[in-house]
């Protein structure tokens, strides 16, 4: 849509002047300034204003709240996140899990064989046995020398030996216990020189560091397990905005490389040690959190609403940026069915939510009436 400027007046008056041969009086050069005045304005018809859908509007009373911005990325609490490995080492016989496959706890992960198994099976059986022995040679050295027919020497020597047993029992039992094996299924009988490990938690696996056939250490990580039931945002908040920052506090954000969609948190814990790069953590807590399928690791930008104030503002589609520079359009009359615009240079303060707040606001009352749709393709030409 072309803009109509005022000149037909001026044009038309001008002529006349000349074809009289009269120079301009007083009156004349009134009406002469006038129609000038109006050259500036923008014409727009009724039957325009309403092919283009065009809406007028006042300033409205708005909150604009006080943003910190951040990043950080979606995580899982500690005790949602279990890194597996074994407690002494083996080769790998079986596994058949890859990333992605969902566990539950207590599900075999992997099965490690190794001789060094078969040995602590044989001394705790070897323990078990002498340990039955010792005991009633200790009970039957307590009773002589209640009646004081044994040595003292004797006594003692069966109590050390006696608890000495009773000490590495427990210390294998201990270990047979790490490594999943039943210390009672050893002293049945079954020796086995292989071990199964198994979920700490359930979850899905998102590392996979082994395969069949090699040699796992007690140092190796064998896969890493992450429970998303629960889910969280991790925040670097500088140093600079840290005091700012209380537990409740809104949190909006996006993930930029997944959605355009904005999604809502709070500030659940703020941390009290700044990291090497002067930034704080801040753990914030997803609305809705069973709605979401977010991915742990996921980058995320968001801000922190820290505080809210109220300002009259009007509609982002009313603001028009023209080389460098914003500007409105107010409406100055209407006459039958032709609206009158004045074209405003405006200062932006600031944009939330789909209104604009204006520095030079005062310049305007509540009888302003601006183009709050369909300014762009006026100003635009």
């Amino acid at each position: 849509m072309k803009r109509h400027i005022y000149i037909i007046v001026t044009f038309s008056l001008t002529v006349a002047l000349n074809s009289c041969g009269e120079q301009p009086n007083t009156a004349d050069q009134v009406a002469i300034q006038s129609a000038a005045s109006m050259d500036q304005r923008i014409q727009i018809t009724q039957a325009q204003f309403e092919q283009s859908n065009m809406i007028l509007g006042t300033l409205e009373e708005k909150s604009f709240p006080n943003l910190i911005f951040v990043n950080g990325m979606i995580d899982v609490p500690p005790e949602n996140r279990a890194v597996v490995n074994a407690t002494m080492g083996g080769y790998i016989t079986t596994t058949s899990l890859l990333v992605g496959d969902v566990v539950r706890k207590g599900q075999v992960l992997v099965t490690i064989e190794n001789p060094e198994f078969i040995k602590l099976q044989q001394e705790y059986l070897e323990v078990s046995e002498q340990l039955s022995y010792l005991k009633s040679e200790y009970d039957r050295q307590v009773r002589m020398n209640a009646e004081n027919i044994t040595s003292q020497k004797s006594y003692l020597k069966a109590e050390s030996e006696y608890k000495t047993a009773v000490a590495k029992h427990t210390g294998l039992d201990k270990q047979l216990r790490m490594i999943n094996i039943s210390p009672s299924s050893v002293r049945s009988g079954n020796i086995s020189s292989a071990v199964s490990i198994y979920a700490p938690i359930s979850g899905s696996i998102t590392k996979v560091n082994i395969s069949k056939g090699s040699y796992l250490s007690p140092a190796t990580e064998i896969l890493e397990i992450i429970d998303t039931d629960h889910i969280h945002l991790e925040l670097s908040v500088f140093e600079k905005d840290i005091l700012k920052i209380k537990k409740g506090q809104e949190i909006d954000f996006k993930i930029p490389e997944a959605s355009s969609d904005t999604y809502k948190a709070e500030v659940h814990l703020v941390g009290t040690s700044i990291e090497e790069n002067r930034t704080i953590k801040v753990h914030g807590h997803i609305n809705n959190e069973e709605q979401t399928d977010f991915l742990t690791g996921m980058f995320i930008d968001a801000h922190i609403i820290t505080s809210t104030a109220f300002a009259k503002a009007v509609p982002n589609q009313a603001v028009v940026e023209v080389d460098g520079l914003f500007y409105v359009l107010v409406l100055d009359q209407k006459e039958g069915d032709t609206y009158y615009f004045n074209q405003e240079e405006v200062v932006v303060k600031r944009s939330y939510n789909g209104f604009t707040e204006l520095e030079n606001k005062s310049s305007f009352d509540s009888e302003t009436t601006f183009l709050i749709q369909g300014a762009f393709n006026l100003l635009g030409d």
